[in-house]
């Protein structure tokens, strides 16, 4: 199949003023992102810099057909959209996996398939585009999955919960004194619930990735194994391999091979260098006193600011009030960077956990009210 008149610019007539207005625009916006894909390049090691680099170059040949329609109205085209000046910006500023997510999210939102004067393999490029910038962004979301992880739930924990409870005693009427020394015990209590639960998880990890991990008594035992009734077989077939697999390691055990066939069941690969070191595995868990500590951090970081007000001697329900709006932005922001880097809409993300936490804070408050006026 010919595709060569797929990718041909439409034949127009003079274009309108409303053609004119919206291909500088096209034209503005190609500009800015294949800056955008420039400056995030010069921060990457190969072959990250030479798909960026790509990226630049198609956009850059969008960018010549956008000018070739546009003739002599392509001279100074305008300021991009405000979406790609904040792109370009960030991209300068940090170059991380937040930008190739919001990029994305650019490439996504491509008008192009809906524009007649776009042609069929510009609407194709943005969509490659998209899964490709999709790609570059996972490696930084799978570095940061963990730790992000626990970051964003630790401190969403925080705020949810003390919130909750800030004002639920702030709604039955008790002293402010009672409110803050409440919400100091509720972030400790959740701080130190969520360290503990924290460090015994990944305790518990490490100590059954140590008792699943081979030992080295194959090699000590096999010199005084009875030949006729060999359980190397039977060591070597728990480890995983077939019969046949498992007959031949325990031969090259027993000194009838000297070859090492298939090392990656063995404790000892090739009897000089000492055992395989599982060390790795246990490093990807982490240490459990550091993810003990960043949880407390974590919880306490979100837990400390519906109490906020209440530090500074506010009351009643000003004090309510700010803490809710304090917790309210520190909600927003917790699911806009979530939405950031999955990709979807930072707002709708950020307006979801709003609405979660403040569903729970507002049964709590009302159980307040009604248990407040019950002992009045």
């Amino acid at each position: 199949m010919n595709h060569s008149q797929d990718n041909t610019t439409p034949a127009i007539a003079e274009p309108s003023r409303d053609q004119i207005r919206r291909w500088r625009r096209y034209l503005a916006d190609e500009i800015a992102e294949a800056e955008i894909y420039r400056v995030i390049a010069r921060r990457k090691e190969s072959p990250e810099r030479e798909i960026l680099l790509g990226l630049a170059t198609a956009e850059k040949r969008h960018e010549d057909h956008w000018r070739l329609l546009l003739g002599e109205h392509a001279q100074n085209p305008p300021r991009p959209s405000p979406h790609r000046i904040l792109l370009r910006w960030l991209a300068k500023v940090f170059g991380s996996v937040f930008i190739l997510a919001l990029a994305q999210r650019a490439e996504s939102d491509s008008p192009y398939a809906k524009d007649q004067h776009a042609t069929p393999a510009m609407v194709a490029d943005e969509a490659i585009h998209e899964e490709v910038v999709r790609g570059l962004a996972s490696r930084g979301r799978e570095q940061l999955a963990g730790n992000f992880r626990a970051a964003v739930f630790g401190a969403n924990d925080g705020l949810v919960s003390n919130l909750a409870l800030v004002m639920g005693i702030g709604a039955t009427g008790v002293a402010t004194s009672v409110v803050l020394f409440t919400g100091i015990a509720g972030l400790l209590a959740g701080a130190l619930s969520m360290a503990a639960g924290e460090f015994v998880s990944v305790r518990s990890q490490r100590e059954l990735l140590e008792a699943s991990s081979p030992t080295q008594v194959t090699l000590e035992a096999a010199e005084h194994l009875d030949l006729d009734q060999n359980e190397l077989v039977l060591v070597y077939r728990a480890r995983g391999m077939n019969e046949e697999d498992a007959v031949h390691r325990a031969q090259e055990r027993l000194g009838y091979f000297s070859c090492d066939c298939n090392p990656s069941f063995s404790a000892h690969p090739d009897g000089s260098q000492g055992p395989v070191d599982y060390s790795g595995d246990h490093e990807a868990i982490g240490s459990p006193w550091s993810a003990a500590f960043s949880s407390f951090c974590f919880f306490a970081s979100g837990a400390i600011i519906p109490v906020i007000p209440y530090l500074f001697g506010m009351s009643g329900l000003p004090a309510v009030a700010l803490s809710a709006v304090l917790v309210g932005l520190a909600l927003l922001c917790t699911g806009g960077v979530v939405g950031l880097l999955s990709g979807a809409s930072p707002f709708k993300r950020g307006l979801r956990q709003l609405l979660i936490g403040f569903g729970a804070a507002a049964v709590t408050y009302l159980l307040g009210l009604l248990f407040g006026a019950n002992l009045a």
